[in-house]
């Protein structure tokens, strides 16, 4: 691969843990045939550096994880530059976003069936819009990490998926929820069987440029875990489960976010930035702090490369709708959630 560094210049590692998050760019041994190394040069944002593994997102949204003994070379590298692409919304279809968004909430717990993917992360509080369920269920995190993400075929009878998908969550002691597009065409299919149709959702896209200008992003805090105080204002709860936290930290480039009285969270995958958990204590609303943390965070995600931000609001859900409205966010597509009636 075509690097960052000239075959003349000397191989220096000027990097170390403390640049994760930043833009680097890294030369690696690849390896060695008769006494002669082979390289691979890799740009993107360290995004961790732990246990003698380095991991590097490209822009495509690769993860590249390196082992220590193999660097030769590294360097902190300028951002990317910004074109005029970023006032454009990246092309992807509802299928390739939602494998994005998949990936910025990951499950503890995934099971591949045909291109239908089971999920799960047990043991977690529940995002507070999720209903209880009955009958001495289980809590999973959230629904979207405990749903199957439906695209495609599942490689057998509908029928045998579903009970199949059925059995799979009963082991578990949770109920079964798929989360279908609503251009799926299993969506009849799933209305005609009696699966009960949940929380509409929109999936909404905006060009990221505009983003960076917001106000206020000098007042926000970035790190890359989620502290106390966040954890305590996200749920107001004060803690969360071992699976909770697995899931709200996971992502290709996770960013949390704190300002007095407002919190936030960005995945930055490539060319997307996926934008949530975006919360103001009651007793701050109306002074332009969700705009300062989605700022600082797309300000984050613009130094990463990203071009587009993206999130998911659900559909009843006026009043976010129009803050999101007023940020440049359109529609991109809708899903819903579907149940057993029993």
């Amino acid at each position: 691969m075509a690097g960052d560094f000239s075959s003349g210049a000397r191989l220096v590692i000027r990097i170390t843990p403390s640049d994760v998050g930043k833009r680097v760019s890294v030369r690696q041994v690849l390896e060695i045939t008769d006494g002669h190394p082979t390289f691979t040069d890799t740009v993107g944002v360290l995004v961790s550096w732990d246990a003698g593994v380095v991991c590097v997102t490209r822009r495509s949204g690769e993860t590249v994880r390196i082992d220590e003994s193999l660097l030769v070379a590294g360097k902190v590298v300028p951002p990317t530059p910004p074109s005029r692409r970023m006032s454009r919304v990246t092309s992807a279809s509802p299928e390739e976003l939602e494998a994005f968004a998949s990936r910025a909430w990951p499950a503890t717990e995934t099971e591949p069936l045909g291109r239908w993917t089971l999920r799960a992360a047990i043991g977690g509080a529940r995002e507070a819009h999720q209903d209880k369920d009955g009958g001495g269920r289980r809590e999973g995190f959230t629904r979207r990490a405990n749903s199957v993400l439906v695209d495609g075929d599942p490689d057998r009878p509908l029928d045998a998926a579903l009970a199949y998908v059925v059995g799979w969550y009963g082991s578990r002691g949770t109920t079964p929820y798929l989360q279908v597009p609503d251009s799926s065409p299993y969506a009849a299919e799933l209305k005609r069987r009696g699966w009960v149709r949940e929380a509409d959702t929109l999936v909404r896209v905006a060009p990221l440029a505009p983003l960076t200008r917001l106000p206020g992003a000098d007042d926000v805090t970035l790190s890359r875990t989620p502290d106390a105080a966040w954890l305590a204002a996200y749920h107001r709860t004060g803690s969360l489960a071992d699976a909770a936290l697995k899931v709200v930290s996971g992502g290709p480039s996770v960013w949390f976010a704190t300002a007095p009285g407002a919190i936030g969270r960005a995945v930055i995958d490539g060319p997307w930035a996926l934008f949530g958990a975006v919360e103001v204590a009651p007793s701050h609303r109306r002074r332009g702090l969700a705009t300062a943390v989605m700022g600082a965070l797309a300000l984050r995600a613009a130094d990463e490369g990203a071009r587009s931000a993206y999130l998911q609001v659900e559909a009843d859900n006026e009043a976010a709708r129009a803050l999101y409205d007023g940020l440049g966010f359109t529609d991109h597509h809708g899903y819903h959630y579907r149940r057993p009636s029993v």
